[in-house]
């Protein structure tokens, strides 16, 4: 399939018969953070780990991790805007103890690929 196509067929994407969009979500960390420690042993990582995990489990995260040497995380998520995004992020347990942050929601288009 030539690439014009494909982005045709992947952004917007429908989910449960709901359209949704596709964004890359720039999380960093937050005050709260204690620098001495790895994400592991972070307060509550098992709680954020389990939030994140059904995030991923419902459809919404797509990928996720730390960028390598780097204070942020990267996230690409389906959703119907922005603020549904900062909706669902904001329930996460690290988000609530100042841990990590919204720092850039960006729209996304699938181009290459597919998800």
């Amino acid at each position: 399939m030539p690439l014009s196509d494909l982005a045709c067929h992947q952004s917007p994407t429908f989910s449960g018969g709901i359209m949704t969009h596709l964004f890359a979500v720039t999380r960093v960390l937050g005050n709260a953070w204690d620098q001495s420690l790895p994400m592991e042993e972070q307060a509550c990582w098992r709680e954020h780990a389990d939030f994140m995990n059904a995030l991923h489990g419902d459809g919404f995260v797509i990928l996720g991790g730390p960028l390598a040497g780097t204070s942020e995380i990267l996230l690409v998520v389906r959703a119907d805007g922005s603020d549904d995004v900062r909706t669902k992020l904001a329930a996460d347990p690290w988000s609530k103890m100042g841990l990590l942050t919204i720092a850039r929601i960006e729209p996304w288009e699938l181009r290459l690929g597919s998800l």
